[in-house]
């Protein structure tokens, strides 16, 4: 205990939003002692929430978590996205279990994470602020304190693991071994480690709000864009609508108060029509930035989602590429903190350098599409709209795409991370993301689901090979008559591959790979 009394954490993750709710449930899957601090008091808000898109690869490692399925239910899927105008791209061919857009608010993932970190044994403590950190050779110090709200502190008993506690002390402090950032665009660890968040808006005067219709659209996604208005509108399942609104001739700063009118005004211009917009329940502006953290890493405090990366809402990348940040970066965290790797710096390294190229390209190509969808120029939107419909008639291009789009493209192969490729053939796939690889006990993402590493492999030899790292591998045999030995890591990419068809050098490559990737054997 530290004289304040709080104990000391393997990992203190600040903002309990779906990126630090993953994060905190794979490391306490795999017996990592960590806390997750959040401001708001209750469980999460069902009217400020602002993804609604989950996207294929998204629902991948969901599905390697057990939660794919159940998510699914809360809402509605869709095999296509209208980006701008007449342009839309199809997801109905995706190499994936899950070909499609599945539209659901964010605080349905929050609720579902929160639900399995608990379950695994993570604290989620509410209603606490953090107000500073400092960091030395063995952890870091985080300050917290009882989040205040105008100058009082904010009412409500903070859960930990479903019971109550006592609020913390002004100047309460909490030890960690590493700490991780995910606590938004305005991010108090980021600010802390001094890191500059460099970008520019891309959409000023963004208006947000809950709606209802007497004549909702049919469409489960209605997007439409007329140069001088934007707007989107989303289901929430129960009878309310999210609507994003953009008007070029009415550009105010976030703080003005918004009217209904002004909702009804840009719906009746970009669709032709209000729906019948009968009451609102919320109403916002916000500002939509495009930015990044030069590094995602600073010594034993991370930053990932919005606290790491911010951009436009086009394409609903913001929530997708926050959980695949968590996904990659837990089970390193948990390798190094349970001594299961041979070179914890390098590979704690991997972080920023595989996540933070794939920041920088969502912010290029969600801002690419912001920018075309928001052209003014009836000429030029016409240009953009020809050119790009018959772009996306192009296979190549239209698989690119949707790729892209959906997360499925991503991959690391040549990201300067920890992948030392052991005996491993050119050409082979490592750094790549693996799709669901059918096996004699069922499907490589069920198998995922402990959080280890899975050896994809076809016979006993090849199972014997894993006796020292049982802990850490789990061993399956592919359904395929012909499957390369494959070392599969625990979120879903290739760490990997061989082909040796000698048992003896066979059994030696995987004995060789499981010791960079997982350790000496135990």
């Amino acid at each position: 205990m530290t004289e304040t009394g709080y104990s000391d954490q393997e990992v203190v993750i600040v903002g309990a939003g779906p990126t630090g709710l993953l994060l905190a449930g794979d490391l306490a899957a795999r017996g990592v002692a960590c806390t997750v601090l959040e401001r708001r008091v209750g469980p999460p808000d069902t009217t400020t929430t602002r993804a609604f898109a989950v996207h294929a690869r998204t629902l991948e490692q969901l599905d390697a978590r057990g939660l794919a399925d159940r998510l699914i239910e809360t809402g509605t899927t869709v095999d296509g996205l209208r980006l701008y105008g007449k342009v839309s791209i199809s997801f109905a061919q995706l190499p994936s279990r899950f070909p499609y857009l599945l539209v659901t608010p964010q605080f349905n993932v929050e609720r579902l994470l929160e639900e399995r970190a608990v379950a695994a044994g993570a604290r989620v403590l509410r209603g606490v602020s953090v107000v500073g950190l400092s960091q030395d050779a063995e952890g870091v110090s985080v300050r917290v304190q009882p989040h205040a709200v105008s100058g009082h502190a904010e009412s409500g008993q903070r859960e930990v693991a479903g019971e109550e506690t006592s609020e913390p002390e002004p100047g309460a402090e909490y030890r960690a071994k590493y700490v991780v950032g995910t606590d938004g665009v305005h991010s108090i660890v980021r600010n802390a480690l001094g890191l500059p968040y460099p970008g520019q808006p891309v959409v000023r005067s963004l208006m947000l709000a809950d709606v209802r219709f007497a004549e909702p659209p049919t469409d489960v996604l209605t997007v439409a864009a007329v140069g001088d208005v934007f707007a989107f509108v989303a289901p929430f399942g129960d009878g309310w609508y999210r609507t994003f609104c953009w008007n070029r001739d009415h550009q105010v700063p976030p703080s003005a108060p918004l009217e209904l009118s002004e909702v009804r005004e840009v719906l009746e211009r970009a669709f032709g029509t209000d729906f019948g917009l009968a009451e609102a329940r919320w109403m916002s502006r916000f500002q939509s930035d495009e930015r990044q953290v030069p590094e995602y890493r600073v010594g034993r405090v991370f930053l990932a989602g919005d606290a790491a990366h911010c951009h436009s809402p086009a394409g609903g990348q913001g929530m997708n590429t926050g959980l695949q940040d968590a996904a990659n970066l837990g089970w390193k965290l948990a390798a190094v903190l349970n001594g299961r790797t041979t070179d914890p710096e390098r590979l704690l390294d991997s972080y920023h350098a595989e996540r933070h190229p794939v920041g920088r390209q969502v912010l290029r190509s969600s801002g690419a599409l912001v920018r075309l969808a928001l052209i003014k120029s009836l000429a030029a939107r016409t240009a953009r709209d020809v050119l790009s419909s018959a772009a996306v008639r192009v296979p190549v291009i239209a698989h690119r795409a949707t790729d892209t789009v959906s997360g499925i493209g991503i991959d690391y192969g040549k990201a300067p991370g920890f992948n030392p490729e052991p005996d491993a053939h050119p050409g082979s796939g490592v750094g790549k993301r693996i799709g669901d690889v059918n096996l004699t006990g069922g499907r490589l993402y069920e198998q995922l689901r402990d959080g280890r590493f899975v050896l994809i492999g076809q016979s006993a030899d090849d199972a014997r090979s894993v006796e020292g790292w049982k802990d850490d591998v789990t061993y399956a045999v592919s359904a395929e008559a012909e499957h390369a030995l494959q070392l599969v890591r625990p979120d879903g990419y290739v760490a990997w591959v061989s082909d040796e068809a000698d048992q003896a050098a066979r059994a030696s490559a995987v004995r060789k790979a499981l010791t960079v990737w997982c350790g000496e054997p135990r």
